[in-house]
């Protein structure tokens, strides 16, 4: 298959390797409006051979997410199959042996140069023992691997983020919260650009990603909302000998975007300000 080379434009590399996860949170942003499709899965073969005609840059490394990227089979095998000139990041809740990982990945296979830890552990309040994550990320901090802890800052869960907060600081594990998205008791908790298409009042809109959005099967999508809901919305997939990326603004008549698409964050850079998506309204 042929190179593709990301668009300087795009500020994220999403890989869904899966959508199963070992935890149940009831708030997961996954199963926002209670959607998420089934999806076949790559193995671990397939995956290394389509990440690896990715070119991208040093600053801009592929995501291993999901779910829970380290419930994939073959997750060891696509770790170290991909090319070594392709960064690295690992988003997961830690639900995983510590001593395995450290066996098959070494620490410099997902370490770069950036103002954020390559290994980015969420702690759920909800379902994750903090006192076991901190000790692991710890564990994993001392034999040199990049790994921080993301709070997930839910409003019911105040008193536990601020609790592992403190932890980190204390232990000099790069801490940062991780702002709860979605509705709660008829409230919608977040910041976003663009609230009124977070509650599905515009009809009619154009919108232009800044993300490459894998999905388990290898699709490709702009956006979290059709990643979650709309499966036939997919607009390419990394199987494809010819992948055009989609850089311009296009129709959407989606009537209410995903929180995740929507939001106010901070860009790889860690600039705060930034959307994953530029909207545009059509006439």
């Amino acid at each position: 298959m042929e190179t593709l080379e990301i668009p300087k434009s795009y500020n994220y590399i999403g890989v869904f390797l899966t959508f199963a996860c070992n935890l149940k949170c009831s708030y997961c942003i996954n199963h926002y409006d209670n959607a998420l499709p089934q999806y076949g899965h790559l193995t671990g073969v397939q995956w290394v051979e389509v990440l690896n005609r990715i070119k991208s840059r040093p600053d801009l490394p592929i995501t291993l997410q999901g779910g829970e990227p380290t419930v994939h089979p073959d997750f060891y095998e696509i770790v170290n199959g991909v090319h070594k000139d392709i960064n690295i990041d690992i988003l997961t809740n830690g639900q995983f042996d510590e001593d395995q990982f450290m066996r098959h990945i070494p620490p410099d296979r997902c370490k770069r140069s950036a103002k954020y830890a390559s290994i980015r552990f969420s702690y759920h309040p909800e379902t994750v023992n903090l006192f076991k994550l901190e000790h692991k990320v710890n564990k994993m901090r001392k034999k040199g691997y990049s790994v921080g802890i993301w709070g997930v800052d839910h409003p019911k869960y105040k008193v536990e983020v601020q609790l592992c907060e403190q932890l980190s600081k204390l232990n000099g594990v790069d801490y940062r919260y991780k702002e709860f998205l979605g509705e709660l008791d008829g409230k919608l908790y977040g910041n976003y650009k663009y609230p009124e298409h977070m509650k599905g009042k515009v009809d009619r809109c154009e919108c232009k990603p800044s993300e490459m959005l894998i999905a388990p099967n290898g699709d490709i999508f702009r956006c979290h909302r059709d990643l979650y809901e709309k499966p036939t919305r997919a607009y390419a997939s990394l199987r494809d000998e010819h992948v055009h990326l989609m850089q311009d603004h296009v129709l959407c008549v989606s009537p209410k975007c995903n929180p995740c698409d929507g939001k106010i964050k901070y860009d790889r850079f860690q600039q705060d300000g930034h959307c994953s998506v530029d909207i545009k309204e059509s006439r």
